[in-house]
């Protein structure tokens, strides 16, 4: 029977640490609507600043932007985390974008290189665990209510790394302020966690809601809880 797990988290703090220097896959940008809202960093969000998201490079990192379609370069700081669509590699503010020549377009295939480590913003020793770095000093209080939820929802997107997982749905809650539902699934014995937003009555209703995140979530979908149960 799959499970699902309401996570509500209090406090985030955390340090990752890159083990390749050069990466290639899709850009993405923010919504406009995220401007001065906080990152993971504790930082602002400002569409004019050259900053990014990235799963694991340090926060203070700065890195060179390559847009393989024109060969335009941009350097920006990593202060946030994310994104979390399968094949992105990096997030961008919109002044960066910009600066690529893919905001009509929305996505871009870019090269990814270091050229700065910075400071991390922390002094933890970074330990790896697997194939992900963590600073010894993250911490996570967090608590779990497993229920029956009903109506629709939205999902975010299917992911297998936990740390990630409970970053994002802290992120989503603060941003949106829906409900986030984890869903656990197991395939071939292997655990995978799906993020959803919101319990709406209505399919109508979770349409609705999808328009919005789509502009941050383009891959995001609407799910029916009767038929996952």
């Amino acid at each position: 029977m799959k499970r699902f797990l309401f996570i509500t988290l209090f406090f985030v703090a955390v340090t990752f640490s890159a083990f390749s220097q050069v990466q290639t896959g899709k850009a993405s940008f923010y919504a406009d609507k995220f401007e001065g809202k906080p990152t993971a960093s504790g930082e602002k969000y400002r569409r004019s600043k050259l900053t990014g998201a990235h799963k694991t490079l340090p926060f203070g990192t700065k890195v060179k932007v390559t847009n393989l379609a024109n060969n335009e370069s941009v350097e920006v700081t990593i202060n946030d985390r994310g994104p979390y669509v399968d094949g992105r590699v990096i997030d961008l503010s919109r002044a960066a974008a910009e600066k690529l020549g893919y905001v009509n377009i929305g996505l871009a295939d870019v090269k990814v290189e270091v050229v700065d480590a910075g400071d991390g913003k922390g002094g933890g020793q970074v330990v790896p665990i697997d194939k992900v770095s963590v600073d010894e000093k993250e911490f996570y209080d967090f608590e779990i209510e497993r229920f029956e939820p009903k109506g629709f929802g939205v999902q975010i997107g299917t992911y297998q790394e936990l740390v990630n997982l409970m970053r994002l749905s802290d992120n989503l809650k603060s941003s949106y302020q829906k409900k986030v539902t984890v869903q656990v699934k197991v395939v071939n014995g292997v655990k995978y966690y799906s993020i959803i937003l919101g319990q709406f009555s209505t399919r109508k209703k979770a349409e609705d809601f999808l328009e919005e995140v789509k502009q941050k979530f383009p891959d995001a979908f609407i799910t029916e809880y009767d038929k996952l149960k």
